[in-house]
């Protein structure tokens, strides 16, 4: 596992699922975590479990979408916790339908958390990481991670909103790799395929077993399969690992 002791990390869409798991396994390798959602008490139950583990930890309401408030969120992290080392961009939502048939207000709002929550708090972030320097003035730079998604580089009908902000963050991640490098800013994407949750838990076995066809390594994944990737990126086990996406999906995609 890599040592994280002394670091500071930001994890969105925290309060449960995929979030709380990614800030749960930062805690474990010692980071202390800003857990944020869009409303802070959501995320009291994963803060205690962070707590329990012997780290800091507190919670921060954000409407990631809104970059007065993505400003703010920084600031009372860096208050808080006196800087940044890792940000996880993992908010997201789905308003799916036919693209025929999508709304203005559906495309909109996913593309506005899903990609517009991923540019702000990069854009937030990116300074005060700059700012980062070791006892003997060294540049210590920080760590950027952009939770994508495999149908972001394979497509999925009934998802032209989601598809496209995932692609989004996919090409973001690599552009801010490029632009930050030289101040020793990683950035780089996990892409999960299909990952158990509520969400897929009420789909049809058809459906579910449709899926299961495509993926080699016959299970679905968890939220734990990515959160260990996302530590691994997080660590110095990555330091030369810049501008990729990871895909964690069993072999669903190369």
């Amino acid at each position: 596992m890599s040592n994280l002791k002394g670091k500071v990390a930001i994890v969105t869409g925290a309060a449960r699922g995929i979030g709380a798991q990614i800030a749960i396994r930062l805690a474990e390798d010692g980071a202390d975590v800003a857990v944020c959602d869009l409303k802070a008490e959501w995320c009291e139950e994963t803060v205690k479990a962070l707590e329990a583990l012997g780290v800091k930890a507190a919670a921060f309401g954000v409407n990631v979408a809104e970059s007065a408030e993505v400003d703010a969120c920084v600031k009372a992290v860096i208050e808080k916790f006196g800087k940044v080392d890792i940000m996880v961009n993992n908010a997201g939502i789905t308003k799916d339908g036919l693209l025929m048939r999508m709304s203005d207000a559906d495309w909109d709002a996913v593309l506005n958390v899903n990609l517009k929550g991923t540019f702000l708090f990069t854009r937030a972030v990116s300074r005060p990481m700059m700012k980062n320097k070791g006892a003997d003035g060294t540049q210590l730079g920080g760590v950027i991670i952009n939770i994508a998604s495999v149908v972001g580089i394979m497509g999925n009908a009934g998802q032209a909103n989601y598809t496209a902000s995932k692609g989004g963050v996919i090409a973001l991640t690599k552009t801010t790799a490029k632009e930050l490098g030289s101040r020793n800013i990683r950035c780089n994407a996990v892409a999960p395929g299909f990952i158990q949750s509520k969400m897929t838990d009420v789909l049809s076995d058809e459906v579910k077993k449709a899926y299961m066809d495509t993926i080699p390594l016959k299970r679905f994944g968890t939220a734990r399969d990515i959160a260990n990737a996302v530590a691994w990126l997080s660590g110095d086990d990555a330091a030369y690992v810049t501008g990729q996406i990871i895909s964690v999906n069993g072999g669903m995609i190369g």
